[in-house]
């Protein structure tokens, strides 16, 4: 009896070829997804995963798709029967997540082997498709990058109105640097390309970035220095796996480590060091292929080791709208009101108006360009009182 045991189990080893997706892998999500709308699976047994859309008038609606549950299910997949055995163990977590360790394992002939292959490619497929012409926001989530919300449609890069050529300037700069990966190897250049953007609140820095992701089909990780627990090594490692064609995004640069000086007393835990910064940006350990945006309020507030070239390639000053910016931002939502864009610039030349002030006044009246032009002096009270 234990002999044919035994060959029972060396002819299985060598007739059947098994596949372990572990939860902690991307695979992991996209197989359930790829499972949830494929219906041929047989099983008695089923989970609910549950996923929002959202609708063009912004509204969002849910939706629950049923996978298989743990256990042994069995389905067709270009002729080849496979097995998947979901096994889910409560007693051990994800320390990060707090969610029970799982793993998915796929088993079929080893004839069949490259089908693992394919099978995987087609649900990363999917998975992608539904982000089609949206821009995904990653946040750190303790040693990796997690989607922050929905993904967001991509902002049209002319929705951005900055003054003169500085747009087109940005843009072809990002452009010129992606396409020459290349020119960079041959030279023994690091391949990385960081940019300052500086200037008062409000002046469009985070949503020229956005726009610019759109326009690249890119996506954008954004990441806070001061998150309580983020250390040099882990600051290092998130710059290293940040996500295949996405921006990384420090916010308020300049403050990061004014607040954890400010709050240590109070028992801040943020660990991060400049010199920790200054090297995962630019360190021996620095990831290579990586765009990094960094913004401020106030460039005068910043080390100079932090933005010599090699950190930083480009700066650019974002400043409060121009009056050419106030009459195409006043075109842009009352098309052809010539004769009022003038007018409305005449009585704000010279005064400092951000575009997101300027914007607040628009949307407030959006289809009244004359009340627009008429309320310009409450505006500018308002903006006095800031």
């Amino acid at each position: 009896r234990q002999g044919s045991i035994a060959s029972l189990g060396l002819l299985r080893r060598r007739l059947l070829v098994s596949l372990e997706i572990p939860s902690q892998d991307k695979s992991h999500a996209w197989f359930l997804q790829w499972m949830a709308t494929h219906k041929n699976y047989k099983t008695q047994k089923l989970s609910v995963e549950t996923s929002f859309k959202q609708h063009s008038n912004q509204s969002v609606s849910t939706n629950f798709s049923l996978v298989p549950g743990p256990g042994k299910h069995y389905f067709k997949y270009k002729g080849a029967w496979m097995q998947v055995e979901r096994q889910r163990n409560g007693k051990m977590v994800n320390i990060q997540s707090g969610a029970p360790w799982e793993a998915i394992t796929l088993t079929t002939l080893s004839r069949d082997r490259e089908l693992f292959k394919d099978l995987l490619a087609e649900a990363r497929e999917l998975a992608l498709a539904k982000n089609e012409g949206k821009t995904v926001v990653y946040t750190s989530y303790g040693p990796d990058w997690r989607p922050f919300g929905l993904p967001r449609k991509r902002k049209p890069l002319e929705s951005v109105i900055l003054d003169k050529d500085q747009k087109e300037r940005i843009v072809t700069d990002v452009k010129d640097f992606l396409s020459n990966g290349e020119w960079y190897l041959k030279r023994g250049i690091p391949y990385r390309r960081g940019y300052l953007l500086h200037g008062p609140p409000g002046s469009g820095k985070s949503s020229f970035i956005q726009a610019l992701a759109g326009e690249l089909q890119f996506n954008i990780c954004i990441l806070n220095l001061s998150e309580r627990g983020l250390t040099d090594d882990r600051l290092n490692h998130l710059m290293t796996v940040v996500p295949e064609r996405s921006l990384l995004l420090l916010e308020d640069i300049d403050a990061a480590f004014v607040k954890r000086d400010a709050t240590e007393k109070q028992g801040y835990q943020s660990m991060v060091t400049f010199s920790g910064l200054l090297n995962a940006l630019d360190g021996v350990a620095a990831a290579e292929e990586r765009i990094v945006f960094m913004t401020t309020n106030h460039i005068e507030r910043l080390d100079p080791a932090l933005v010599r070239p090699g950190r930083v390639d480009v700066k650019e000053l974002l400043d409060n709208v121009s009056a050419e910016q106030m009459k195409k931002l006043f075109l842009r939502f009352y098309q052809g009101e010539e004769d009022l864009a003038n007018k409305f610039v005449a009585k704000l030349q010279g005064l400092p108006v951000s575009a997101a002030s300027l914007q607040g006044h628009f949307v407030f009246y959006k289809q009244q360009p004359q009340q627009a032009l008429d309320n310009v002096d409450k505006f500018i009270q308002n903006l006095s009182q800031r």
